[in-house]
């Protein structure tokens, strides 16, 4: 149950980083923070990709149960994501 809530939450992380849709077309319909922040932080949908794995791995660390070690798993999926993604984040410079 644990693993399918931390995909779950992977899966929402991914779908945020695609861009915005309208009815009536592409493109997002008003300038988001997201947006603002694109023009002066490089790769913010990464960066925020962490931030949200970063809560993510909080919550499972504070979670009341082992869950049969399934909570384990999780938190280790999560700090592989983690560190893929600052992986990714270097090959930028």
């Amino acid at each position: 149950m644990l693993i399918q809530l931390a995909a779950a939450g992977l899966f929402l992380v991914n779908a945020s980083l695609l861009p915005a849709r309208t009815l009536n077309g592409p493109g997002p319909v008003h300038p988001t923070a997201a947006t603002v922040r694109a023009n002066h932080e490089p790769h913010p949908a990464i960066r925020a990709a962490i931030r949200s794995l970063e809560a993510a791995k909080r919550d499972l660390q504070h979670a009341a149960h082992d869950f049969g070690g399934h909570r384990a798993a999780a938190l280790a999926a999560v700090d592989a994501a983690i560190s893929q993604l600052r992986i990714a984040l270097q090959y930028d410079k």
